[in-house]
């Protein structure tokens, strides 16, 4: 089929914003919950050629811009504070010539605690990183030796000196919560840490057994449901009292701070993505339709000039847009305005009408004015709600 006739209904006449993911795919050690691209570091990385090679991949992306800046960028990983800041800054320079940047572009680089990458954050905010994203998990010693974490509690609070001594007063902190054994009043005692530290920015989330990774092959014990819901409800009373605004599901933010290039993902903006194993999202005026592409996953075969960049693409089907919006969306306490649903699915909102009416009848949706977004008991049910858009 081709891309006419599967997206004939399509409508689009504007652009959504634009983001850039940058993919660094290598860690010191590999953490049995992560189910990320990630490689064991070697003693000496490639780093100056991988750079080259993201170059390479974001100039044969260069036609996926249509003209539009870049609104945020973020490098992810793995651990993308193994690199210098000189490779960094390099890298943002090539980026920076091949497409603009907004005059208040986010530039988030996610970093570990541990102390080599401490010794960077100079260099990062040099290069042009304004925030950094630090992957503390948990301030228990004992939750972070089963987290397999390479880093301790002490070394987690220098590094969140180190990265204010640095310039960064814009930053986010990791942290999980429904660790083994873990009690209320321990993951109460993570987040009063975390809080006490004064981030800008906060992502607080439950650890899950994915598969393709050692949890799940080897599992934990993990607290019950009734635990959970304790932990979570304790957490949130915890945040609110210290004017944290949880604005996703995860995601909470002081003064507003909200992550533009995480908001962009869950409106469902538009962004490219490089490196190995990278995911990029592409709305296109001239053909009427929304690809989704990716990267070769393998370091050594996307730094292999006999093998191509990209992987695959997948234009996506006219009737699976409305669940892909939704899945991002209605992640957002704030919901979303039913225009957002036209713009970025080049559909109307009649389309979903009746599956919404459905929804606010049973009390997992409601419709203000024009916004839409879920009940109390729609985020309970969050997975069901979107379901019902398949």
């Amino acid at each position: 089929m081709s891309s006419a006739s599967n997206n004939h209904s399509l409508h689009f006449k504007t652009l959504p914003p634009l983001s850039l993911y940058v993919h660094i795919p290598w860690c010191v050690r590999k953490c049995p919950y992560c189910d990320f691209n990630s490689h064991t570091a070697t003693k000496v990385l490639p780093e100056a050629e991988y750079i080259d090679y993201l170059i390479d991949d974001l100039e044969a992306d260069l036609p996926l811009a249509q003209g539009r800046p870049l609104q945020s960028i973020f490098f992810g990983g793995g651990t993308p504070s193994l690199f210098s800041g000189n490779s960094i800054a390099r890298l943002l320079e090539r980026i920076e010539q091949r497409i603009p940047f907004t005059n208040d572009i986010e530039i988030t680089l996610e970093a570990n605690p541990g102390t080599t990458e401490q010794q960077k954050f100079h260099d990062f905010y040099r290069a042009g990183i304004n925030r950094l994203s630090i992957g503390i998990q948990s301030f228990n010693e004992e939750h972070l030796q089963i987290l397999g974490r390479i880093h301790n509690a002490s070394e987690a609070l220098n590094a969140v000196k180190a990265a204010r001594t640095a310039g960064f007063n814009n930053f986010n902190l990791d942290l999980m919560h429904g660790l083994p054994n873990q009690t209320v009043a321990q993951a109460k005692a993570d987040l009063q840490q975390a809080i006490a530290l004064e981030p800008s920015h906060l992502s607080w989330y439950q650890l899950t057994l994915e598969t393709n990774t050692a949890f799940f092959n080897n599992p934990p014990t993990l607290p019950g449901e009734d635990l959970l819901a304790d932990i979570q409800s304790a957490g949130e009373t915890l945040l609110q009292e210290n004017n944290f605004q949880q604005y996703e599901v995860s995601a909470y933010s002081l003064n507003d701070q909200q992550s533009k290039h995480n908001k962009n993902y869950w409106q469902y903006g538009d962004y490219i993505g490089i490196g190995a194993g990278a995911h990029g999202k592409n709305t296109d005026l001239a053909q009427q339709t929304i690809s989704r592409n990716w990267k070769t996953r393998l370091p050594r075969d996307y730094m292999d000039t006999n093998k191509p960049f990209r992987a695959g693409n997948k234009i996506i089907p006219t009737a699976e847009l409305p669940f892909e919006f939704m899945m991002n969306v209605l992640r957002l306490k704030e919901g979303f305005e039913k225009n957002l649903f036209e713009q970025r699915c080049g559909q109307n909102f009649e389309a979903i009408q009746n599956k919404i009416t459905s929804l606010i009848q049973q009390n997992f949706l409601e419709d203000r004015m024009g916004n839409v977004k879920t009940t109390p008991l729609g985020q309970r049910y969050l997975n069901t709600v979107i379901e019902e858009f398949l």
